[in-house]
């Protein structure tokens, strides 16, 4: 049986951002017998939780998220192998398709974002930036998707995010997605305006929304 200490540094390894450690602490894990869901829920998620924690309070800055979200890429290309040789999988939490609206070229808050809700155990389809509204729907199609998140930094470029549920409106699929807004411009009022499932003042909000949001479909 795994002792405290294990999860411990494990968690540690997350919040810390270092991946080199991290990876160490795996295979200590997995050579002492521990599972790779146990790894994952009861050493690296808990850091992760601690990380955007952190973050949404200021105690830690885009460099240090970016960190750990590259220290949870790794691990999980060490242990997604592992899960299949053992036959099960981590269960995912939802598909999410992800990008940043047509006009807008600004990557970091999007990026951000991504990687908590891959943390959070979501399968991100990011389609990148200056993404047209039509396309987020189709990639949706495409996905079998649960959320469309769409990212708007500048204020002339905020139609884009209305123009998203103009599409699903169209296509007669808006209540098949749950759409959720954010970047620097938008607001909860904003979302309320155009009828968006959810606004994400920061990246731990977004990750937050969208687990209520596949909760509540």
């Amino acid at each position: 049986m795994p002792d405290e200490s294990t999860y411990q540094r494990l968690s540690t390894a997350i919040t810390a951002g270092e991946k080199d450690k991290l990876a160490a602490a795996i295979e200590a894990a997995l050579k002492g017998g521990m599972t790779p869901t146990d790894i994952i829920e009861k050493g690296m998620s808990p850091g992760m939780k601690d990380v955007g924690e952190k973050f949404s309070r200021y105690e830690i800055y885009l460099p240090e998220m970016m960190l750990a979200a590259e220290a949870w890429e790794n691990a999980m290309k060490i242990l997604e192998p592992k899960l299949l040789e053992t036959g099960t999988e981590r269960q995912k939490a939802g598909r999410v398709v992800l990008g940043t609206v047509k006009g807008d070229v600004h990557s970091i808050g999007k990026n951000i974002v991504g990687a908590m809700m891959k943390m959070s155990g979501f399968e991100v389809f990011d389609l990148g930036i200056d993404v047209a509204a039509s396309a987020f729907v189709t990639k949706a199609e495409e996905t079998g998707a649960d959320i469309i998140a769409a990212s708007a930094l500048m204020s002339t470029t905020m139609p884009q995010q209305k123009s998203i549920i103009e599409h699903l409106e169209a296509r007669g699929a808006r209540g098949k997605y749950r759409v959720l807004i954010g970047g620097g411009s938008t607001s909860q009022e904003w979302a309320d305006s155009i009828g968006a499932d959810g606004y994400g003042r920061t990246a731990g909000d977004a990750a937050a929304l969208a687990l209520k949001a596949v909760a509540k479909k």
